[in-house]
């Protein structure tokens, strides 16, 4: 099990905007997602990384007018990687092909939310912040953060 004092470097704040589609002809930057997740030197996502740290891979879909949406990054067993928030699968989100996708500011990644595809650019990929430590020395690699 991992807590978010001990991630490694990999891990980044990804933010996702809902990009233009009809019922959002210039998008909506009060639609998104926030991620916390693992990325390799291509900007893709570190599976091994997220197998190591599972419980910190964590999802904030953020809507106009709705509750914060708050759930983690999952992996079905063929590889296909969905956003689930409660028991079930009634509510999971299904990227498409995000395991390919390189998360990189102004590339574009679709999402399965509410029965719909919906595109989202990627508007901020930032490592995320160390926080002074009141532990020991952490190991290499290996930092505290705030989310």
């Amino acid at each position: 099990m991992s807590s978010l004092d001990t991630l490694t470097s990999k891990f980044r704040h990804v933010r996702l905007l809902l990009a233009r589609e009809k019922d959002h002809p210039a998008g909506d930057r009060n639609e998104g997602y926030d991620l916390v997740i693992p990325l390799d030197a291509d900007n893709r996502i570190d599976a091994a990384e997220w197998k190591a740290h599972q419980a910190a891979c964590r999802v904030r879909h953020f809507r106009p007018d709705n509750e914060d949406l708050i759930g983690r990054l999952r992996r079905k067993p063929g590889g296909q990687w969905y956003f689930d928030y409660v028991e079930g699968d009634m509510d999971d989100e299904i990227g498409f092909r995000i395991g390919e996708e390189r998360f990189t500011p102004g590339e574009y990644v679709s999402i399965r939310s509410g029965g719909k595809m919906h595109t989202f650019q990627i508007a901020m990929v930032v490592p995320l912040q160390p926080t002074p430590s009141r532990q020991p020395e952490k190991a290499a690699g290996q930092r505290n953060v705030r989310i």
